[in-house]
């Protein structure tokens, strides 16, 4: 297959880059700031039309992952630019393909799982799952998050490709042992026997394992009945207390200093992001793709943290 991936240069871009590459697809990532890989990379800007655009003609998946890192403090600036850079690469995406002769067969558009309800009581799925909500009294922040997630689907519903189909990843965040990832930050404070729960403990984590990921990638670009918006997640999802112990025993590691929410708003302040990245329960569970008969090889987080801990150790030695 010929996979064009706007945005790939990230984290997720570079596990999916990297492993279609690897098993002998073509592989072409749209960068705004090109970088010598083992795939091709194209430059663009993600704001105009351009010679890229070539690149679509005849490919057979488009997977759009640009998006400004939400990484960060909500400020007024950088929700405009937070908001924007995913709207406006959707918009541009959606034109280039609208150009082609030859459309992709399918384009799968980055999501969130942040797009559901904070809650404890029961997981949200895409058909009984409940689309935005917070906890009472939650900071504006969370709110904000879900307008992110609620506008980045709404400018892809917008967009006519009658010819492309159209799959939005609702997809929780992607563990893998690579350098600077989640999962690299999360065993960092394990190692310095500051892993413990965050807050009360009771907020949910969704999660998937890299192995997973590219899985469900596969399955959505060759299941032709998969479309609309898809839960990217292992379905086995639990509360931070839980998720925290459990890569402790992975490691090795008995205890872990726990941080109060005010502990963990001041990290954020410090740190210079949002706690509500940490504090607000996403249950999520891939209805989907489990009813469309997806097979998960990590479907649980002690196994998948074991895998992840034996990994990240061959990665440094």
């Amino acid at each position: 297959m010929k996979i064009v991936i706007p945005g790939g240069s990230g984290q997720v871009g570079t596990i999916l880059a990297r492993h279609f590459h690897a098993t002998g697809h073509e592989v072409v990532v749209l960068s705004r700031k090109p970088a010598p890989t083992a795939w091709r990379t194209v430059p663009w800007d993600a704001r105009t039309m351009g010679s890229w655009a070539d690149e679509l003609e005849g490919a057979d998946a488009v997977i759009n992952l640009v998006g400004r890192s939400v990484n960060c403090r909500y400020t007024p600036a950088n929700r405009r630019e937070i908001v924007e850079s995913r709207v406006r690469s959707v918009q541009l995406v959606g034109d280039a393909i609208g150009k082609c002769n030859r459309p992709p067969r399918v384009w799968l558009q980055s999501s969130t799982a942040t797009i559901y309800a904070h809650r404890f009581d029961a997981p949200n799925d895409e058909t009984t799952g409940t689309i935005g909500g917070t906890e009472p009294n939650a900071p504006d922040t969370w709110t904000f998050s879900i307008d992110v997630a609620t506008s980045w689907e709404k400018a892809l519903d917008s967009v006519q490709t009658p010819h492309t189909r159209k799959v939005a990843m609702r997809s929780a965040i992607t563990l893998s042992p690579d350098r600077g990832g989640v999962f690299d930050v999360l065993l960092g404070l394990v190692r310095r026997r500051l892993g413990g729960r965050a807050g009360d403990g009771r907020q949910f984590v969704s999660w998937v394992h890299e192995h997973d990921f590219i899985a469900s990638v596969e399955f959505l670009i060759q299941n032709d009945t998969m479309r609309g918006p898809v839960n990217i997640a292992a379905p086995e999802p639990l509360p931070n207390a839980e998720f925290m112990r459990a890569l402790r025993e992975a490691w090795g590691v008995r205890f872990g200093l726990p941080a109060a929410k005010w502990m963990v708003e001041l990290g954020a302040w410090a740190l210079r992001t949002e706690s509500e990245l940490v504090l607000k329960s996403r249950r999520v569970v891939p209805g989907k793709l489990l009813e469309a008969g997806f097979a998960f090889r990590f479907p649980s987080w002690p196994e998948a943290a074991r895998d992840l801990c034996t990994r990240w150790r061959q990665r440094v030695r």
